[in-house]
């Protein structure tokens, strides 16, 4: 399952267009949502194998961003709690960051899952690279390029064939309306980051979103509530045998923390149209996970569908990296005319 799942410290538009604005790395911000985008797909086999020994996804995903939530404030709080601060009009966005993105996403996927194929729920979760990008050219009124459609294009039908959508059947209407919602949340990730990150600091985002989460979830399903046998339980991922408390230690700091920090951190240099599409590698990383590590085979189509998901991703990324270049050279011709042009 993804989180979904982001921060800037400056403006972007979806396709960075002023050569004003502060000129940001293309490779390190594809490097750090590829790392956020592997940390969240271990969520997916860890939690599988979690609830394999009873606990049920609601106590997984409550556990999950509670602990995240207590041990990345405790840390920054200890270690640099300037980091802390949210300005005062930042804090409606911080909540709806924490409901949507954060728990939004965990619950309404878990509901999704419950009514139909696990395959299908994640496609429809990650409808929200066309929904960013519907809402960045009819709200926001931006002109994306041509090639981030074809970009996305490539990618949903990718996520067809990793979903095998055509095995999934009748589709159940409450499953249905559940994975459409997921979606929404997800892209709320990406929109709601990218403009939290004009103001405030990628950490104090990330913390105070998962707090804001992990209290909406302690609400919905107490993570006291898992019974102490079940913990103590060993969780088979493989050819070992952890006990289920560890693998849920690691899917709170790993899965969670470490996938949201970074996925914040890369909102710096991607806006969120790029950000959406390159976060799904997810969902090919995950099965890659679940093959070694539940021994879930990957078919052929699955296969075909993975090629498909990155090509779209390294389509809409060059896409964007051209966009940067040509707002690189603007910039410095501008510079160059204003040393010439007498005062």
């Amino acid at each position: 399952m993804s989180d979904a799942r982001c921060i800037l410290a400056a403006v972007t538009t979806e396709i960075r267009t002023d050569p004003r604005a502060p000129l940001a790395s293309v490779g390190r911000g594809t490097a750090l949502v590829l790392l956020s985008s592997a940390c969240f797909a271990t969520s997916g086999p860890l939690g599988r194998a979690a609830m394999n020994v009873g606990i049920n996804p609601m106590q997984v995903a409550s556990a999950r961003i509670g602990v995240a939530a207590l041990a990345l404030l405790v840390v920054v709080a200890v270690a640099k709690p300037k980091l802390l601060r949210i300005s005062r009009p930042a804090f409606g966005l911080v909540i709806a960051y924490g409901l949507l993105g954060v728990a939004g996403v965990q619950v309404l996927y878990f509901i999704a899952v419950s009514r139909l194929p696990v395959g299908v729920a994640l496609l429809l979760e990650y409808l929200s690279a066309v929904l960013v990008a519907a809402w960045v050219r009819l709200v926001r009124r931006t002109v994306l390029p041509r090639a981030v459609w074809l970009g996305v294009g490539l990618a949903v039908l990718g996520l067809v064939l990793v979903g095998e959508l055509w095995q999934g059947g009748a589709l159940n209407g409450i499953g249905l309306a559940a994975g459409l919602a997921t979606s929404a949340c997800s892209a709320a990730y990406f929109l709601l980051g990218e403009r939290g990150a004009a103001t405030e600091h990628p950490i104090a985002m990330a913390t105070w979103g998962l707090v804001v989460g992990a209290v909406a979830m302690c609400l919905l399903a107490p993570m006291w509530t898992i019974p102490v046998r079940q913990l103590t339980a060993g969780a088979a991922l493989g050819p070992w045998h952890p006990s289920t408390w560890s693998v849920l230690l690691v899917i709170a700091l790993l899965s969670t923390v470490a996938a949201y920090v970074t996925g914040m951190a890369a909102m710096r240099h991607l806006p969120s149209a790029v950000m959406s599409v390159l976060a799904l590698a997810e969902p090919v990383i995950s099965i890659g996970l679940a093959w070694l590590l539940l021994g879930q085979a990957l078919s052929v189509p699955q296969l075909l569908g993975g090629v498909l998901i990155l090509t779209g991703a390294t389509v809409v990324q060059l896409a964007n990296a051209r966009k940067t270049r040509a707002a690189q050279r603007k910039a410095r011709a501008r510079d160059v005319r204003e040393a010439i042009t007498p005062g």
